[in-house]
């Protein structure tokens, strides 16, 4: 996830959560954003200067007095370039400094003077009464009117000791945000409903036949999506990853259940986009055992009996009303020939290729796009790369 190029103004408001924005700091300058940390008198006391200095690689500021800054205006020099401003923690105060037009300090005086095309972020973090009060709500929609982009809160327990809405995001899902702030939402207003993932097919309940995918392919276009607008739902068979932020993810086992998921899912919210990526099992074992099979001599052999699986992508391609489809191709040889003939027996409009075993659980890929025109070749890259340009691709065809 690059941020490569990327100015960033950080602005950091009085708030326990400051210890999150010193992770913020390191992650945006790891995807190599240039970070510009402005604090309010507030914030160190929370966090200091230093700190943050050392984390930015660069001058903190805290006085709009400062004569570091050679015409002694850094409310406009350190805004002019920036490519965004985020301020988090945003204190209930700040949030009313905001909404009002007030300018009685450095960080304050740099959000109204900022050129309306830099967008403004914020992150509130404050007790759950203060995010409940009648005012704050009011400055917040205020906000919002005003074009602010407003992140979060959450919900949980506070450093006050209580519980409920006003805890600021998490550093990762801060991230998140900042990273899709810089992305075109080719998909705003499109829902998508992604699979994602192997399934698993129980022998017995200890044992079962699976497949080597990681879901990190499905995964990635589930965040690439909801970076591009899209409301996203992703069904996943049995992975380790953790849910893609600002993504729901519903878990499944076996290709029934995931059939079943996606067909039930479907009858309840009509997507626009399927994306049909998981690697689901051909067939499932038919006889499967209640219990443990026991292994009785070193000559006794379980006999399976194999029954076919539902076609998913088919079944979706095949609905009166179906969204548009997208599969996925993981071959292991043949790759043109099979991908081709895959998207037509599917009966879908757009097929992704790729060699499964060249791919599966790592972190890069390669891709090879079919429609009715034929095929186009996709670099490899990491796969959140990859991911958004398929997003990319899918926005062109279902927008024209």
């Amino acid at each position: 996830m690059s941020l490569a190029g990327k100015k960033i103004v950080l602005g950091m408001t009085g708030g326990v959560a400051c210890y999150k924005v010193a992770e913020l700091t390191r992650a945006l300058g790891k995807a190599g954003a240039s970070v510009q940390v402005v604090m309010t008198q507030a914030a160190t006391q929370f966090i200091t200067p230093v700190t943050m200095q050392a984390l930015s690689g660069n001058t903190v500021y805290t006085d709009q007095w400062d004569a570091r800054i050679a015409n002694n205006m850094p409310h406009i020099d350190l805004s002019r370039d920036a490519d965004l401003i985020v301020i988090a923690p945003c204190s209930t105060d700040f949030i009313f400094k905001l909404a009002h037009g007030a300018c009685d300090d450095l960080l304050s005086t740099l959000c109204v003077a900022r050129p309306a095309h830099i967008p403004l972020l914020i992150a509130p973090a404050m007790n759950v009464e203060m995010w409940q009060n009648p005012a704050t709500q009011r400055n917040v929609a205020q906000l919002r009117a005003d074009g602010i982009q407003v992140l979060g809160p959450a919900a949980g327990e506070q450093a006050c000791g209580e519980t409920g809405m006003g805890r600021m995001l998490e550093a990762a899902e801060l991230f998140s945000e900042i990273i899709a702030s810089f992305q075109t939402k080719s998909l705003r207003g499109k829902h998508l409903l992604i699979t994602a993932g192997p399934t698993f097919e129980p022998i017995d309940p200890v044992r079962g036949i699976t497949n080597l995918s990681s879901g990190k392919m499905g995964y990635a276009i589930a965040q690439a999506a909801w970076q591009a607008g899209a409301t996203v739902t992703l069904i996943s068979g049995p992975t380790a990853l953790a849910a893609p932020y600002g993504v729901r993810r519903i878990q499944v086992q076996t290709a029934q259940q995931m059939h079943d998921a996606v067909m039930a899912q479907l009858a309840s919210q009509p997507s626009d986009v399927f994306v049909a990526v998981a690697a689901v099992a051909d067939w499932r074992v038919a006889n499967a055992s209640n219990q443990k099979l026991k292994k009785t001599s070193d000559s006794d052999t379980p006999q399976l009996e194999f029954a076919l699986n539902p076609d998913i992508l088919a079944s979706v391609a095949a609905l009166k009303n179906a969204p548009y489809c997208v599969g996925f191709a993981a071959e292991s040889e043949k790759l043109l020939e099979y991908g081709a003939a895959k998207r037509i027996k599917k009966n879908i409009p757009l097929l992704v290729g790729n060699i499964g075993h060249a791919t599966f659980g790592s972190d890069d890929n390669e891709l090879v796009l079919f429609d009715k025109n034929g095929h186009q070749h996709i670099a490899r890259a990491d796969k959140l790369t990859l991911a958004q340009g398929l997003i990319t691709e899918i926005a062109a065809r279902i927008n024209k």
